[in-house]
């Protein structure tokens, strides 16, 4: 290895010598002490199906640090499923975001890591891994765990997504129950990201199309000897990465996050992604109207892989008809192909090679599935800042909509309504304060699953929320609504009987109300957040993050 500068060599004194002797008394020799020393930074542990497997792929990726010449030193960080946390009053996974991030700061800089290797798979704990690396820009490769093997029932592959749909229609008594528990028993399989584009596994192509990540990481099964292969091989290009001064903003620079968005559109990735690519890009120290960005790339990429849950393929397709690599060389055209990724060459230089095997789940440019993307950006007197669409989730009845807001100022009270048939067809369903400010940025999920299951409502109603969707977000679901009720917002100011108009196509989202009304009717507004129901953690998240806009990073 050619001399450089390591962050954990530090000159003769008591600390150097205490911790010399410390890692003597663990039983490291004075050679390895000598290596460069390199963070195993792991999400593993035993309640989160998508890092279930990662205390083994780290081993691998340990053994290539090792034959590399580096010293590798595993630490451990937060790492909670969205799928297994409460929705609300108490919802944490997308603080846990923040906290995350400050967990691998604390560690890496306390440790001086020279470079990090990271192991993560799930909706907030990638984008977490990748807040960091850019805030700390040292050497780092993001090692994503794979998509999920799909379940099977009654003698056939089943998508989860497929399964979750069912939930509204199994509340209302309105399918057979046996059926209904053998799909949830069966529709999972046993480690990765859920199978569909869901925000696990949008974040985990977030990270290839960045070039955090070896290409071909995204888009490959958790249960492949193909992971443990790149694991083992991201060990040892970590260290390429040391000894050549290729730090986390040397890939993560403007123009590859411009490129992540764009993939964003071609997959009609997850509506989540619009608060955590701003996040990452803001830690990198980037702080551009990121929102407009995506509304830009809406108009300009076309959809070019239709993946569940909006389309009819699953993450196992797209790895069969070539993966994130073959998608991103169809791509590239729209491209700036000349970023620089982990592996030390272009993002271009990554893909040249790759082969679509089957080019209906893959489409070219000139061919694509729709010219309609995948996320909308919506503004208007509703939405001043902006709200958030998945379009390629809408059904095409609703994409020019009318109709009387019925408000609800929880999730619970929205879900308490929908139960006792009080929203009727062609509503307008507001459900505010749900907000980071408001309620730590609470997914609509549960409500739009019951809603699905009320085939009435789902085809004919809109839900509009400050808070957010699950990444497998479908119907007129929109949400973001920017700035947020909880800051004496437009949002703040709608009433029951308010005439809602939104406009897909022409990105528009407004309340037929007079201006000088929703003036009186913001300066009328009181409301406060109430923290005496809360631990500190939620608390101190309330009173320090910033705006949606801004990804929801620490002010």
């Amino acid at each position: 290895m050619n001399k450089v500068t390591l962050r954990s060599k530090w000159e003769f004194g008591e600390a150097s010598e205490c911790r010399r002797g410390l890692m003597c008394g663990m039983g490291y020799s004075l050679e390895e002490q000598d290596r460069p020393l390199i963070g195993v930074v792991n999400s593993w542990n035993e309640y989160n199906p998508g890092h279930i497997h990662l205390k083994n792929l780290a081993e691998r990726v340990k053994q290539g640090i090792r034959e590399a010449g580096g010293l590798p030193v595993e630490v451990m960080t937060t790492g909670i499923c969205d799928g297994m946390v409460l929705k609300d009053p108490k919802y944490v996974e997308i603080p846990s975001r923040n906290s995350i991030a400050d967990q691998v700061e604390i560690t890496a800089e306390g440790n001086f890591f020279d470079g990090m290797v990271m192991l993560s798979t799930c909706d907030s704990i990638v984008p977490a891994y990748l807040m960091a690396a850019a805030r700390l820009d040292i050497p780092t490769i993001m090692v994503t765990g794979g998509y999920m093997p799909l379940g099977g029932f009654r003698g056939k592959e089943v998508l989860h997504i497929h399964a979750q749909d069912k939930v509204g229609a199994a509340s209302s008594g309105k399918i057979d129950m046996e059926e209904y528990n053998g799909l949830i028993e069966n529709s999972w399989g046993i480690c990765g990201g859920c199978t569909s584009m869901t925000t696990a596994n949008s974040m985990c192509m977030v990270s290839e199309a960045l070039g955090m990540s070896l290409p071909g990481n995204s888009t490959v099964s958790a249960v492949s000897p193909k992971l443990y292969l790149m694991a083992y091989r991201a060990g040892k290009q970590i260290m390429n990465l040391v000894k050549n001064n290729i730090t986390a903003r040397k890939i993560i620079t403007v123009e590859s996050i411009k490129n992540a968005i764009k993939l964003d559109m071609a997959v009609a990735a997850s509506s989540n992604l619009i608060l955590h690519i701003p996040a990452i890009a803001q830690e990198a120290g980037y702080d551009l109207p990121w929102w407009k960005y995506f509304d830009e790339a809406s108009n300009e990429i076309p959809l070019l892989s239709h993946l569940a849950p909006s389309g009819k393929y699953s993450l196992k397709d797209l790895d069969l008809a070539g993966g994130l690599c073959a998608l991103l060389k169809n791509l590239m055209p729209m491209l700036n192909g000349d970023c620089l990724t982990v592996t030390g060459n272009t993002i271009r230089e990554n893909v040249k090679d790759a082969v679509v095997y089957d080019d209906d789940v893959i489409r070219t440019l000139d061919k694509p599935v729709s010219k309609e993307p995948g996320i909308g950006v919506l503004y208007g007197n509703l939405a001043p800042e902006g709200a958030i669409v998945k379009i390629a989730a809408v059904p095409e009845n609703l994409m020019c909509f009318t109709g009387k807001a019925k408000v609800f100022d929880s999730l619970a009270d929205g879900l308490a309504s929908l139960r006792r048939g009080e929203i009727k067809p062609g509503d307008a369903v507001v459900l505010r304060f749900m907000g980071l400010k408001g309620r730590f940025g609470t997914t609509a999920f549960t409500f739009q699953e019951e809603l699905k299951g009320r085939t009435e409502l789902y085809e004919s109603c809109a839900v509009i929320t400050d808070g957010r969707f699950s990444g497998g977000t479908s119907g007129l679901s929109i949400g973001y609504v920017s700035p947020e009720a909880a800051l004496a917002s437009p949002l703040s100011a709608v009433k029951d009987g308010d005439t809602v108009e939104i406009d897909i196509k022409n990105r528009r989202i407004n309340m037929l109300v007079d201006d000088e009304e929703i003036k009186r009717r913001i300066a009328a507004f009181n409301w406060e957040f109430d923290g005496g129901e809360y631990h500190k953690y939620l608390n101190l998240f309330v009173k320090n993050v910033s705006s949606m806009a801004k990804g929801g990073i620490w002010e």
